[in-house]
């Protein structure tokens, strides 16, 4: 039996966020991809490149069909994932063929060739693109659904001013303020909570050659719609000529084929934007700064 392939990238990663829970996850691991594989017919041809906080495999079925095998630690975020996937049922997501919440195992359609939506040059392309998606997966929020909100999420900035009482960390406190009144705004006066993607950005949307672009790893989070297109307009903007010139164009463009509203837009971008940048801070990840910076461009915009 050919041991997996475990970078220690991450192998760090995991135990960075879990600790010994991830410690013990990683020891168990390799027989847990052959045991999962084993029981569901399939043949594991190795892991992906761009891997984060799931193991995910390329893997074949007897037939030779392709699918992705995506196996994490058991838990709320890995079930909250597999309800999130059943309710988008494949439209306007890769569709989800087989979960066991139990083992933390799941297996999803291959989508082909896969490209990622980063590797568009064209700008207005892009944006375009995104914005089909975006409407494609587009949910009511069940009323019996056990979802997280963006409220939930939004503990990070009490967390924050808790860490940094004497208003001595690197986001004013009264910044962070703004954010949370900004949430809190867009929440009550928007359109009604919806099931969010969470974290619907270029790396998360997909080529597929028999069904167009389609997103991936949804978080399932209950919130305006307006929060769902922020991940998105930050994402890739400091590699580009003139980052600030390119945040307008997604926001004004956003705006106007989504029609939504563009001060509510800007409001959601600088709560969501400044809330990453405390859990950055917070992560210790050292582009914190250039996560802020995206927010006081948000709120220049306003």
């Amino acid at each position: 039996m050919k041991k997996m392939d475990i970078p220690i990238s991450f192998e760090e990663k995991i135990i960075n966020c879990f600790g010994e829970p991830g410690k013990e996850w990683l020891q168990s691991l390799d027989e847990k991809v052959h045991s999962i594989a084993d029981n569901w017919g399939l043949k594991v041809e190795g892991p992906v490149s761009n891997l984060s906080y799931n193991y995910v495999l390329n893997v074949i079925d007897g037939n030779n069909i392709p699918y992705i095998l995506k196996i994490g630690l058991p838990g709320f975020d890995f079930e909250n994932e597999i309800r999130t996937l059943q309710l988008y049922d494949g439209k306007g997501c890769a569709r989800l063929v087989i979960a066991d919440a139990e083992q933390g195992a799941l297996l999803l359609e291959k989508l082909q060739p896969g490209t990622m939506l980063s590797t568009e040059p064209d700008e207005r392309v892009v944006i375009e693109n995104f914005c089909h998606v975006w409407k494609q997966i587009r949910r009511p929020l069940p009323k019996d659904g056990d979802f997280p909100t963006v409220l939930h999420w939004a503990k990070a900035f009490s967390r924050y001013h808790s860490n940094y009482p004497e208003n001595d960390g690197p986001i004013p406190n009264e910044w962070v303020k703004m954010a949370v009144d900004y949430l809190h705004e867009i929440q009550q006066t928007s359109l009604e909570s919806e099931l969010l993607h969470g974290d619907l950005h270029h790396e998360n949307i997909l080529y597929s050659a028999e069904q167009g672009w389609l997103a991936i790893d949804p978080k399932g989070v209950g919130g305006s719609p307006y929060f769902d297109v922020v991940s998105f307009m930050i994402n890739h903007l400091f590699t580009k000529p003139d980052p600030k010139a390119l945040l307008k164009l997604r926001v004004d463009l956003i705006s106007e084929t989504l029609q939504l509203e563009r001060e509510q837009l800007l409001k959601a971008a600088v709560s969501m934007t400044t809330l990453y940048a405390c859990w950055s801070v917070e992560d210790k990840d050292p582009d914190w700064d250039k996560t802020f910076q995206c927010a006081k461009w948000f709120h220049e915009f306003l």
